[in-house]
């Protein structure tokens, strides 16, 4: 039995019950306003039938967990994150925090509040969970940067965050979006004395650059991939070549993957990838690059239940 747990929305579990994990992943968004090319794109994922039906899918390849990192202002939803594990028996991790610069609610005044008031409220949803049904939270995100840099409102998010984990031993996962933004993300986050091991930095398949992943997975961090579902062709190749390299150079175990699913148009109801790509297409092609099974079983399953442990409540 492991001294630590994984928080999921139903009560702490021991790492070790978490197998095949997507570490990133959205059910109920709301990316209304934001700026999207598609208005398909804010189509919310409400349809419980509809849901369960994906779930199901991925839970047929061997699907254990999925990591939902919506953040309230992105529409989490506690209750139906927990209804929806409980009709399915899939574990879900919950996130708690804020998301960028620009999504930030008008009514929480960021702008107006210290680090530690931010800290605060953040250990306290960890602590005592959210709502009148007390859901904790596993893991803080996504949260991260809208350019190559971070805003100083964004610096104030990943600051906070950063004394949330340090309280809590609560996981950081963080949005990096085409860019090597990560490096400034890794660098404050050891300036505030956070366990690099409970960092994953995001979106990294948005920048599919070696010294970047080799830095990122050097300093103790994850190297997630999370965008899997959206790239094929000669992109994707390129995805599979960099994975393989980290693995001979000895950073398998530095590696997440996963679809940041985050509207209907990508579920497989609606002729998207759902929750099954990784398993139906990526994780092949990586064995046909000579990656051995026991590797996928470490991408998949060992380094997420690494990543998501924390400390047993009341031992942080």
């Amino acid at each position: 039995m492991s001294q630590g747990v994984v928080q999921t929305v139903t009560g702490a579990v021991d790492p070790g019950e978490l197998g095949f994990t997507l570490p990133a992943e959205h059910f109920y968004g709301n990316r209304r306003g934001s700026e999207i090319e598609d208005l398909t794109a804010a189509w919310p994922l409400v349809d419980e039938a509809v849901l369960d039906h994906e779930v199901a899918e991925f839970m047929k390849r061997g699907g254990r967990c999925v990591v939902d990192t919506t953040p309230a202002c992105l529409g989490r939803n506690p209750g139906g994150l927990r209804s929806l594990s409980q009709r399915t028996g899939l574990m879900i991790v919950m996130a708690t925090g804020w998301y960028t610069d620009s999504s930030v609610p008008p009514d929480d005044h960021l702008e107006r509040r210290t680090v530690g008031s931010l800290a605060e409220q953040l250990t306290r949803e960890i602590v005592e969970g959210v709502g009148e049904e007390g859901i904790r939270p596993g893991v803080i995100g996504e949260f991260g940067a809208t350019n190559e840099w971070l805003s100083p409102i964004e610096e104030r998010i990943h600051r906070a965050s950063s004394q949330a984990h340090r309280a809590t031993g609560v996981p950081l996962s963080t949005h990096a979006l085409g860019c090597d933004v990560g490096r400034a993300q890794l660098d404050l986050f050891d300036a505030e004395g956070v366990d690099l091991a409970k960092v994953a930095i995001g979106h990294c398949d948005s920048w599919p650059v070696l010294d970047y992943w080799l830095e990122i997975a050097s300093r103790g961090a994850f190297v997630q991939l999370d965008l899997l579902s959206f790239r094929s062709g000669a992109y994707e190749t390129r995805l599979v070549q960099l994975v393989a390299e980290m693995v001979d150079r000895g950073f398998a175990e530095q590696l997440l993957l996963s679809h940041d699913m985050s509207s209907s148009r990508e579920m497989t109801s609606f002729g998207g990838a759902g929750l099954t790509h990784v398993a139906d297409r990526f994780l092949p092609l990586l064995g046909e690059h000579g990656i051995d099974e026991d590797i996928l079983e470490t991408i998949t399953s060992r380094n997420p239940a690494r990543f998501l442990e924390m400390p047993a409540p009341g031992a942080a």
